[in-house]
């Protein structure tokens, strides 16, 4: 194949699958091919779409782009289309039957195959973790860990990415070298199950270690710890948390639910007395501590007891940023072959949108405390009005932004003070002192 050809990738889904789009790119690049990442199509790309396929709106998400690009290769605009990731990891063999017009499936991991067959030849070096970085350049996500042990009663990831294995202290301190020397100042630490990492390397859990280590790195401004386990939680990462000033204080940890019976049938290995306590010693631990959590409404045996006990919850321990989906059965899970979906769909999305009207007043009063307030504000971008950043407590895409006023240039990656001078539910507005 040509090598000056352009190949388009296309991302779908979490972070993670945005890791593994960034090494494809950089490997393809390294290549000599035109590697872009979801630019508006030219006559004659090759569209290459890195599926996401853990609950059921992604797996429509990724049918639908395959849909849309097959219509476009029909079209002979495009040339050819390659479809990789969760979706074709766990479906290929029904995919392929499906849509024979792709020109070739890959699963999550199939970086050199994919790479090998564009370039028409096999590479022994494609192995290493370069990226090319589709985020800003100031920030990028940190994979320090692939798959998951856990086997959550609702979740496929475990089938779709294998045992849980992590990489070595040492290649993340080398990537993260790698990436301050690109500009980034800006770390979030992405896994399947961050309180696991080391476990399989050590036999100990090392997330304190690790994140230590990283912090040390000159250049590392903010480090944030996303998608932690409540169960064997490592404590010492708070001890951590507090004691580095680069490390935010923010902690992303799906909960799922706080009603016993729903835990355990969820398989979560964890009880409401035991998720109270952990929550009250992380925020002892780490005073202003910012916690992100993920709920669940819907799950089979959940009665309208149980969702009043998930509401109290939430109340009780007022999370500063919350994300909740309606259950959905996934195929081959625990839950799947031994729970019944029994809960209309219409009950599920009326007790999601009770669950996120009460965060949307808990949050609103959490943002309307910080007008007043002085914060470091890390610059995203400028737009038409405002330029917007972010604070400590602020995970790119799906947290608050902070909203500033253009009294004076701020650069894109810059650091800044912002006085906070008014709020919403989910962002800040202030202006740069």
């Amino acid at each position: 194949m040509t090598r000056s050809k352009r190949v388009n990738i296309i991302t779908l889904g979490c972070s993670k699958n945005l890791v593994d789009t960034e090494r494809t790119l950089s490997m393809l690049s390294k290549r000599g091919f035109n590697a872009v990442h979801q630019q508006p199509v030219k006559k004659g790309d090759i569209i290459v779409i890195n599926t996401c396929g853990f609950i059921g709106d992604a797996k429509e998400e990724s049918i639908n782009t395959i849909l849309e690009y097959l219509q476009g290769k029909k079209n002979n605009k495009i040339e050819k289309v390659y479809v990789m990731g969760c979706l074709s990891q766990r479906y290929k063999a029904d995919l392929e039957k499906e849509l024979p017009e792709v020109d070739q499936w890959y699963g999550k991991f199939d970086f050199t195959n994919l790479v090998n067959d564009l370039t028409g030849y096999k590479n022994n070096d494609l192995l290493s973790f370069d990226r090319t970085l589709t985020t800003p350049p100031h920030y990028a996500y940190l994979k320090i860990a692939e798959g998951c042990n856990r086997f959550c009663a609702f979740c496929a990831i475990p089938l779709i990415t294998g045992r849980f294995k992590s990489r070595t202290i040492n290649s993340l301190c080398d990537e993260v070298k790698i990436l301050v020397d690109k500009g980034v100042k800006e770390f979030n630490v992405i896994a399947q199950d961050l309180s696991s990492y080391g476990m399989d390397i050590s036999g100990h859990m090392q997330l304190p270690e690790l994140i230590d280590n990283i912090a040390n790195i000159n250049g590392v401004e903010w480090i944030r710890l996303h998608y932690a386990y409540p169960a064997q939680f490592p404590m010492e990462i708070m001890d951590v948390m507090a004691s580095r000033d680069n490390v935010c204080k923010y902690l992303d940890i799906a909960l799922q639910h706080s009603n016993n019976t729903i835990l355990s049938n969820m398989r979560r290995h964890i009880t409401t007395e035991e998720t109270y306590s952990l929550i009250q010693e992380m925020r002892h631990r780490v005073p202003n501590l910012h916690l992100r959590t993920t709920l669940m409404t819907g799950f089979p045996g959940e009665g309208e007891r149980e969702f009043e006990e998930l509401l109290n919850f939430v109340k009780d321990i007022k999370f500063e940023r919350m994300g909740a989906f309606a259950y959905c059965e996934e195929d081959d899970t625990f839950a799947a072959r031994h729970l019944k979906d029994n809960i209309p769909y219409e009950i599920k999305q009326e007790r999601l949108n009770r669950l996120m009207n009460l965060q949307e007043e808990i949050s609103n009063d959490i943002q309307q405390s910080k007008i007043g307030s002085t914060y470091k504000v890390i610059i995203d971008r400028e737009e038409e009005d405002f330029f917007i950043g972010r604070t400590q407590w602020d995970s790119p895409e799906v947290d608050p932004e902070v909203l500033i006023s253009k009294e004076k240039f701020l650069a894109s990656g810059s650091f800044q003070n912002v006085l906070i001078t008014d709020a919403q539910p989910f962002d800040l507005f202030g202006k740069a002192l």
